[in-house]
C-alpha cells in the first residue's frame, strides 16, 4: 500500500467536511479532525510529489499573497503551495496600490479577488489589529461574492497574525509527527516552548502562542517558559490549558529556562515581545507618536538585555532527555557569535541541528497547501486517489 493510499484511508475516516469553502484563521478554531485532515492531505501530498506525481487541481487561477511584515519561508511555502496546486502567484505590494491613496479594504480585497481562489495573508506587527484585518477582508470578499461581484470567495489562509502562526505551528507538528513516527507518539512527550534573548525586540507574539495553542491537543506535556514581564496573551495561556485538560496532556508556565529544558524531548527557544509591550506600542502608532514608540524601542532593548542568559547552550541542551531533545526554532534563529554577538542560541547547538531544521521548515509548503485543497475540495480523499491514479508525471525525467 502506498504512503498516499494509507493517508486516503485515514483522511476518510474525519470529519473535515466544514473546511470545504472555508478558511483558515486560528488552529483552536478547528476541530482535532479537521487538524487531523491537514495533516493526512499535506503527508499525501508530500508523497505524491516525491513520487513525481502532479498534484495540480487547478488549471489556472491565482493566488493572492498580501505581507505586512517582512517573510522568507512562509512567503516562499505560499507561493511553492500554490504552485503545487496549479495557481499562479500575485503579490499585493501595498506601497504600489491605492491603498496609499485611500482605498479601502473591502474595494482592494474585492478589486484583487476577480479570478482568485485563495488569499493568503501576514500581518501580525500589532495587537489587536492582524486578525481583525484578515476577518474584514473575509467578510468583504463573501459579500462581493454574495452580490454577484466575484464568481467565487476566495479562501483566506492565516500566514500569521498578532494570535496564531497557524501554518508554522501546523508545520512544526507534523515535523514532530515525522520525527516521533506517527501523531500518537506526541502523547507524554514534554516540549519547552521558552523565551530567549535577542538584541532586538518587538518580535510577534504568534509563535509561542500558537504553539501552547497547538501541541496541547496533542496530549503533550507544554511548558511555557519566559523571563516575568514577557507574558503572551492571557486568553490564549486559557485555550492551552483547557486543551490539555481535553487531551490528558499538561500546560505550565514557568519563569525558569533550566526548569523547562529539563528531562525535555522538544525544546523551541524563541524570543518574543510581552503581550503588554506590544499593546502600548499598538496604541502609540495608533496615536502617530513616533518619538514615544522609540522610546518604548530603548526601553524594550534595555529590559532584553537583563535576561542574556536565556540562551540555549550546550550545557542546557545536556539537562533535556537523555541530552537529546530535538531542537526546534521557526527560523531565522539569532545565533551567537554568527548572526549577533549574544542571541537565542549557542552556534554549536544550532549547527548540529541545521539539517532537522531545514527540514521542519519543509513541512510548511505542504500544509498550506493542505489547507486550500481543503477549503476547495468536497471529498478530497476521493480527489487524492485521483491524482494517484493518474499518475501524471509532475515532470519528464527521461
Amino acid at each position: 500500500m502506498s504512503k498516499t493510499r494509507k493517508h486516503v484511508e485515514n483522511l476518510s475516516k474525519l470529519n473535515a467536511k466544514d473546511m470545504y469553502n472555508g478558511d483558515f484563521f486560528l488552529t483552536w478554531e478547528k476541530s482535532d479532525d479537521e487538524i487531523k485532515a491537514v495533516f493526512e492531505v499535506a503527508q499525501a501530498l508530500r508523497d505524491l510529489r516525491e513520487r513525481n506525481i502532479s498534484t495540480k487541481i487547478f488549471d489556472s487561477g491565482l493566488g493572492i499573497s498580501i505581507f505586512r511584515d517582512n517573510s522568507t519561508r512562509t512567503r516562499f511555502s505560499f507561493a511553492s503551495a500554490c504552485n503545487l496546486l496549479g495557481l499562479e502567484v500575485s503579490d499585493l505590494d501595498e506601497g504600489k496600490s491605492q491603498i496609499a491613496h485611500g482605498e479601502t479594504v473591502r474595494e482592494t480585497a474585492n478589486m484583487i479577488s476577480f479570478m482568485a481562489d485563495v488569499i493568503g495573508i501576514r500581518d501580525d506587527m500589532y495587537i489587536g489589529k492582524g486578525n481583525a484585518y484578515m476577518h474584514e477582508v473575509v467578510d468583504a470578499v463573501a459579500q462581493g461574492h454574495e452580490d454577484g461581484v466575484l464568481e467565487q470567495k476566495p479562501t483566506l489562509v492565516n500566514l500569521q497574525c498578532d494570535i496564531d502562526h497557524p501554518t508554522q505551528a501546523m508545520a512544526d507538528c507534523l515535523h514532530l509527527i515525522d520525527h516521533f513516527g506517527g501523531i500518537e507518539n506526541l502523547k507524554g512527550k514534554k516540549i519547552a516552548m521558552s523565551w530567549a534573548y535577542s538584541p532586538s525586540y518587538g518580535k510577534p507574539l504568534s509563535v509561542p502562542q500558537g504553539i501552547i495553542g497547538l501541541m496541547t491537543r496533542m496530549g503533550m506535556e507544554v511548558v511555557l517558559a519566559h523571563p516575568e514581564g514577557y507574558e503572551v496573551m492571557p486568553e490564549v495561556e486559557q485555550v492551552a490549558m483547557e486543551n490539555a485538560k481535553k487531551s490528558g496532556g499538561s500546560f505550565k508556565r514557568v519563569n525558569n529556562m533550566a526548569e523547562a529544558f529539563q528531562d525535555a524531548d522538544i525544546v523551541y527557544p524563541k524570543s518574543w515581545a510581552s503581550f503588554a509591550a506590544m499593546e502600548k506600542r499598538t496604541d502609540l502608532y495608533g496615536k502617530g507618536d513616533f518619538d514615544g514608540i522609540k522610546a518604548l524601542e530603548k526601553e524594550l532593548l534595555a529590559e532584553n538585555a537583563k535576561h542574556k542568559d536565556w540562551e540555549c547552550t550546550e550545557e542546557l541542551m545536556k539537562t533535556t532527555k537523555d541530552g537529546k531533545a530535538l531542537y526546534m526554532h521557526c527560523l531565522p534563529a539569532d545565533i551567537s557569535g554568527v548572526s549577533c554577538k549574544e542571541g537565542e542560541v549557542a552556534a554549536s547547538v544550532f549547527d548540529r541541528y541545521r539539517n532537522p531544521l531545514y527540514k521542519e521548515a519543509s513541512f510548511k509548503p505542504y500544509i498550506i497547501a493542505a489547507m486550500i485543497f481543503l477549503a476547495k475540495v468536497k471529498n478530497p480523499a476521493a480527489k487524492l486517489e485521483e491524482l494517484e491514479k493518474a499518475a501524471v508525471q509532475r515532470w519528464n525525467q527521461d
